[in-house]
């Protein structure tokens, strides 16, 4: 009757401690998640505030690109074509060309394209060959 005895006591004992431990483990793990929830890691803060300028800056072309969309810019009037060669220019041009300046003076003087004065005194031979 001892042995039961002693028996049943170590068996309560053991049964008590595994129910105590069982209830520490619960309590731990309860406390664990609570400050799991409340924890955030470190280079969460960084990575949340650079969230949050890119969202404000993806607001803000959004806000653009919807003002852009109604009320489109204006197109501006096409510029007007340079004049040609007027002939108070073309005649100044071939009086110079006579005198003997070279066309790079006269396109100078004249705030003309080389080109152009090039062409004038070339037309200007033909015609006067065929005359």
């Amino acid at each position: 009757m001892n042995v039961i005895v002693l028996t049943l006591s170590i068996l309560s004992g053991v049964v008590l401690s595994g129910t105590a431990i069982s209830l520490f483990a619960a309590h731990r793990a309860h406390r664990m998640l609570r400050e799991l929830k409340n924890w955030t890691p470190p280079e969460a803060t960084p990575v949340n505030a650079e969230l949050a300028t890119l969202r404000t800056t993806v607001d803000a072309l959004a806000a653009q690109v919807h003002d852009l969309q109604s009320h489109p810019p204006v197109a501006l009037a096409p510029g007007l074509p340079k004049p040609g060669l007027n002939l108070n220019k073309r005649s100044q041009a071939l009086r110079m060309h006579r005198r003997g300046e070279a066309a790079d003076q006269i396109a100078a003087a004249l705030e003309l394209p080389r080109q152009e004065v090039d062409l004038l005194i070339k037309v200007h031979r033909v015609v006067l060959s065929t005359v």
